[in-house]
């Protein structure tokens, strides 16, 4: 594996961030959920109209993890009014690290997270937050080991079926 770098990102990645955030979801997800709940959620959450809008929100940050010239993943993070929950000045939330499938294991999403913390010291933060699927079991475990911990859950909504993704959040030094 050659070395991967971190670059912010821009509305100039907007098909970059729509493509991995599509093939990761589908790899994340689509075995334990409709197709056509998969095929909905996919086309809104990453239409061109809403991931420009995020793009454009002053309030998120992307960062886009490549391999020499390929994306392998991405980070979205929100501050101030652009959290989906929260809202809370003092926090950072980490609405997305997404890493495709074939560089699980690499430590794509381990530097991702570390731009998130470097990002939220910078930001002077005093804590990030997330919330996570309860049967992602890899990614709970992803955070746990990186301090993270439970405070809550909430309803996230797929197709026709509600699911509890638990809120952790992670104090900042």
């Amino acid at each position: 594996m050659s070395s991967i770098i971190i670059h912010k990102g821009g509305i100039q990645d907007l098909e970059i961030i729509q493509n991995i955030g599509r093939q990761t979801f589908s790899e994340t997800f689509a075995e334990n959920n409709s197709e056509e709940a998969m095929k909905t959620y996919l086309e809104e959450s990453f239409s061109t109209e809403k991931v420009k809008s995020e793009l454009n929100n002053p309030d998120s940050y992307f960062f886009i993890a490549w391999e020499e010239d390929i994306p392998v993943g991405y980070l979205k993070l929100n501050s101030g009014a652009a959290q989906t929950e929260l809202k809370d000045d003092t926090s950072l939330e980490i609405e997305r690290i997404y890493v495709k499938k074939s560089h699980h294991g690499q430590k794509v999403g381990q530097l991702l997270y570390n731009q998130a913390l470097e990002t939220a010291r910078s930001l002077n933060k005093s804590y990030l937050w997330l919330g996570v699927w309860e049967e992602n079991l890899r990614a709970l475990n992803f955070y746990r080991k990186n301090g993270f911990e439970e405070f809550g859950s909430h309803t996230f909504r797929l197709g026709d079926e509600d699911q509890t993704d638990l809120m952790m959040k992670k104090i900042l030094d």
